[in-house]
């Protein structure tokens, strides 16, 4: 696991929890924003990219 795609997992978590309930174009923007830096930290780590809709608690594969 590298440091460089942890950081970048961790923001992109921290950028998606804080816009993904905002009804407006620019909060959905910076959502996906998020979940696209999270998904690229994660395929760095060797991880795949979360594919299920975020906050619907499914499990990772």
């Amino acid at each position: 696991m590298s440091v460089k795609g942890e950081i970048k997992e961790g923001a992109g978590f921290v950028k998606e929890e804080m816009n993904e309930h905002g009804k407006s174009p620019e909060s959905q923007r910076k959502a996906q924003e998020g979940r696209d830096l999270r998904n690229e930290g994660r395929v760095e780590d060797g991880k795949a990219p979360k594919t299920t809709k975020p906050g619907t608690g499914h499990p990772e594969k």
